[in-house]
């Protein structure tokens, strides 16, 4: 068997052997960890779409702020 289908037998194991009264907050608590999972989903495809809208991280440069202060330097000179 794989770890992960042991793992599985195992918690199905202990919720068997939980007192009845705790499957109210183990419900609560499976929805909170399903939440929490979607969240973190979200948040790194809202993280990738902001990165790629901006293009940050394309830039062959190592250190642009050198170059704009080139740049502003050129225009002031003018």
């Amino acid at each position: 068997m794989n770890t992960k289908t042991t793992q599985r037998q195992h918690i199905i194991g202990a919720i068997d052997a939980l007192p009845d009264e705790c499957l109210v907050e183990l419900a609560s608590f499976l929805d909170y960890l399903r939440y929490k999972s979607t969240e973190q989903q979200q948040d790194r495809s809202s993280q990738n779409f902001l990165l790629s809208i901006a293009g940050l991280g394309t830039s062959a440069e190592q250190n642009i702020s050198e170059r704009d202060e080139e740049i502003l330097a050129s225009e002031i000179s003018e």
